[in-house]
Parts: C-alpha cells; structure tokens; sequence
C-alpha cells in the first residue's frame, strides 16, 4: 500500500505564546521562533524535517499576528499566502478545522498533517518514515491517525492514547498500526502510573493526520457550532469580503483543542470502532515544554555547553564548583555556580529568571503576574 505524497500538506500551528519560555519568549517573539536548540529556530527545524517528504511550498502555517512576519521571514521558501494569522486564538480545533475546509474546497482527499512548530525530533528520516505510513493509513479511508510517544515515566503533563491490537496487519507497512480506544487528558500521578504499567498507553504527541474530508465531516458531526463557521469563512475565501468575514466569524468559533472537540467523542470504547489509529512516533520526541525539558534534551544529546555533572550553559561560559543539574542561559555574561544543583537562570536584556528544574512548569505565571502589574512591556 502508498500514499500520494503529491496530494500531502503539513499544516504547522504556530500561535502559541510560549509563557514557560519566559524571559526568553515574549508574544512578539514566542518561543516557535526562537533558536532555543541549535542554530534555527524550532519552526525552520520543524520545516526542515517535513521538507525530506514534501516540497515545502507545500507547507501552510497558522500563527499569529504578531509571530506572522517573523515566521515568513525565517519560511522564505513558504509561499506569504501559505501563512495565515488568526483574528482571535481560539486553540487547535477551529485551527485545524480552517485548514481542512479551505483544503477540502480544492481536493477532499488531500491528507492533512498538523505539527506543533515547537517539537524536538532527534532521528528525522525515522521521523519521515513514521509520517509515510501514518499517510498511507489516513490516505486508506475515513480513518484519523495520532502519533503516540512511548511513555518513559509517568508523566502528568501529557495526554494518554489507550491503544488496542495491532489493527491493520496486512498493509505490509514498517511500524505496527493500533486502534485508538480512548484519550485521556492530562492524567494525575497515580492514573498515569497505571496507564505506564499496562504498555498499552503512549503519549499524544500532537502529530495527526487525516484527509480533508474525513476532518470536516467530524467536525460537523462533533462540532457543529465550528464548522457552521469555518463553512461560511471557507466560501468567502478568494473573494473581497474573505478578510472581513474571516475577521468577524473566526473569534466566535468555539475555544477548544481538537482532542476534545473530535478525537475523545469520536474514539470508541471496548470493542466499537473509531477509526482512529495510533503509530508509535520513536524518533526520539520532545515537546519542550519548559527550561527543564530543554534541560533534559541538551544533556540526552550531549549538545556544546554541557558538562560532566548535568550542567547545561547556553552563553558566553560557565564556571562550576560544587554544583550539578543546572542550566543557564546568559549569552553576555561568564555565571559561575558555587554548591547549587538543579537551578535555571536565564538572562536577557530586559529581565532575570531564577528558579529550579523543578518548578519550571510554573514559570508561565510570572507571565500572568505581570499582567496584572500592568508589566505589559515585559510580556
């Protein structure tokens, strides 16, 4: 079995603000478009690894509009009208939907792949041959592919693919394909444990594939109220009035993420089909959600800047006496560490983070204790 990889689009999410990134990420200069992992930012990285299977004209964007002259600077070989800046955020159901009604109006069988613009992947062409065989599948019918992380601990920042027996074992295709039973958001401590003990469990990456038609009838199907307008703003594309209609219609979709808007009612329970399939995505994935997941990743690489006792510096250099697990971020400055273990520090400009590994998922309310300071010009 092949896929067309002619009629392939990836459709890359890039409006999210990136809080847990702060000082570094600010709205205007999110954390998508930071080099937080090498010389290119994390949206050329995430072009780059999806230009080994498509052409990368071929790449669409949604963002924001204060990201969206950035990204088509650092995209120049995506076309402008590729990247599209949404009036209001609305999160990833009605951004995903607005991509598969405006690809539908030209082909309906066009697979659809969504990518966050901030992943990690260690091993592109595992990452390229994962993506092939989740096309094929997707390509196959009315069937919703997810790629699921082999959990390695019992993490609660996550969601939780359930996954049944291999599910298409005549396809001849190089990685098991399994039939999605549930999703779980975000479980606590204890759940996610169990969900790791049993190995039918892994992580939601947020890599999903499926054809045009496919998503917007279970859009219509399962939320209604989106695709009623993202119906009216895709018939209004191409015209003078698509801008306004898009402006006035887009803001009053629905807030919610495409896991809860289609994927939790869609997936069956037990015995009953979802036609939704999940391919292990072991190409070594990282979301980086925080300065301790990034943390976490330079050392699994061993990336310039690290050292024998787990620390990480990103900067001018680092002196270290006594002190292990830390990471640092100062590019004009020489930070020496004496008998601390697991801090962040991270200097720009404008501001100083200090805080530890531990509690760097919290760094996002700093964001919104400066906004209620009225500190706009620090967010």
């Amino acid at each position: 079995m092949s896929s067309n990889i002619a009629n392939f689009i990836p459709v890359i999410l890039a409006g999210g603000s990136g809080t847990r990134f702060w000082p570094r990420s600010r709205k205007s200069r999110a954390k998508q478009v930071l080099a937080l992992d090498g010389e290119r930012t994390m949206i050329q990285q995430t072009v780059d690894r999806l230009a080994l299977i498509t052409e990368r004209k071929n790449i669409h964007v949604i963002t924001n509009p204060m990201l969206a002259e950035q990204i088509r600077t650092q995209l120049p070989d995506v076309p402008t009208q590729h990247i599209i800046s949404e009036p209001a955020a609305r999160n990833t159901a009605p951004a995903c939907g607005l991509a598969a009604f405006l690809i539908e109006r030209e082909d309906p069988e066009t697979v659809i792949g969504i990518f966050p613009a901030d992943h990690v992947v260690r091993d592109a062409d595992r990452f390229a041959a994962a993506l092939q065989a989740g096309i094929a599948v997707a390509w196959a019918g009315d069937n919703i592919v997810v790629m699921g992380v082999p959990p390695t601990r019992p993490e609660t920042g996550y969601g939780y693919i359930e996954q049944g027996d291999v599910a298409l074992p005549t396809y001849g295709l190089p990685l098991p394909v399994r039939q999605v039973q549930r999703f779980t958001e975000k479980p606590d401590k204890r759940t996610a444990s169990e969900f790791v003990a049993t190995g039918r469990y892994a992580w939601n990456s947020g890599i999903f594939l499926w054809t045009a038609r496919t998503l917007v009838n279970s859009l219509r199907e399962h939320a209604p109220q989106i695709a009623a307008k993202l119906t009216e703003i895709a018939s209004a594309f191409g015209s003078p009035h698509f801008e306004e209609v898009f402006a006035r219609l887009y803001p009053e979709c629905e807030n919610i993420s495409i896991d809860y808007a289609v994927l939790e009612p869609r997936s069956g329970k037990g015995e009953r089909a979802s036609g939704i399939f999940c391919i292990p995505a072991e190409f070594g994935w990282n979301d980086l959600g925080s300065w301790a997941a990034l943390h976490e990743h330079r050392r699994s690489i061993a990336a310039p800047g690290c050292d024998l006792h787990g620390n990480v510096v990103d900067g001018s250099g680092l002196v270290s006496l006594n002190a292990r697990g830390n990471y640092v971020y100062a590019k004009d400055l020489t930070v020496a560490l004496v008998g601390v273990d697991g801090l962040v520090i991270v200097q720009t400009d404008d501001a100083l983070l200090v805080t530890t590994l531990e509690c760097s998922q919290d760094v996002g309310k700093v964001v919104k204790a400066l906004q209620e300071r009225g500190r706009r010009e620090m967010i």
